[in-house]
């Protein structure tokens, strides 16, 4: 069995034919899926790159997402769902070699050939209560977490957290078929399993209660 981990898995997962970070928009080269040490070496010439002269520092703060994004309500209760990765292909997808590794109409599962180890964490950005719950959250500083928004300021949410921000375009969110957020997305077997968490942060309600007792002090 093939096993690859990160952005490859990712694409093949979700059934998309690039990976792109939905951030600010793409800069130089646009690489194809790679294999291992391509990605490595792909991350290690964005790492020497001096960011801070090819953004606009503006433009990064102020960025709400992709125009394809799409909006999920909070979630009510905590459930847990399974999702079929099944997949079509709408076009042939490389091998990377040069060759053809699934040919257009061929259906299959991906996790058949492939493991992600990681989880994919997805929050409103712009929900005060769900930014807070990442915060506080195990999820926030573990390094295999991949954070992505459905809406919200990039430079807001950004500020908050200890990890890289990314979106969930529509694409993203009909593939995991996600109804509410926050969502934890992680592998089960041949499965993607989808945990709904129900947040009950209440920025309102904690300030009272925090000045309520110094009060009572």
């Amino acid at each position: 069995m093939i096993r690859r981990t990160g952005l490859a898995v990712i694409a093949l997962v979700l059934g998309v034919t690039s990976v792109q970070a939905k951030v600010l928009g793409t800069f130089g080269t646009v690489y194809q899926i790679a294999e291992k040490d391509a990605l490595a070496e792909i991350e290690a010439r964005a790492r020497q790159v001096d960011w801070s002269k090819v953004l606009d520092k503006k433009k990064v703060e102020n960025y709400q997402g992709p125009p394809d994004r799409g909006s999920l309500p909070r979630a009510k209760r905590n459930r847990s769902y399974q999702v079929d990765m099944t997949y079509t292909t709408e076009i042939d997808v490389p091998d990377g070699k040069g060759g053809i590794l699934y040919p257009k109409g061929y259906t299959f599962n991906p996790l058949d050939y492939v493991t992600y180890p990681k989880a994919l964490v997805i929050i409103n950005g712009s929900d005060p209560d769900q930014v807070k719950w990442l915060v506080a959250s195990e999820y926030n500083k573990r390094l295999d977490v991949t954070l992505l928004l459905t809406e919200g300021s990039f430079g807001a949410v950004a500020m908050r957290v200890s990890r890289p921000v990314f979106y969930a375009d529509r694409k993203i969110i009909e593939r995991l078929k996600l109804k509410a957020v926050p969502s934890v997305i992680r592998q089960k077997g041949r499965l993607m399993e989808v945990t709904e968490i129900v947040v009950s942060f209440d920025i309102t309600k904690t300030k009272r209660h925090r000045s309520s007792n110094k009060h009572a002090k």
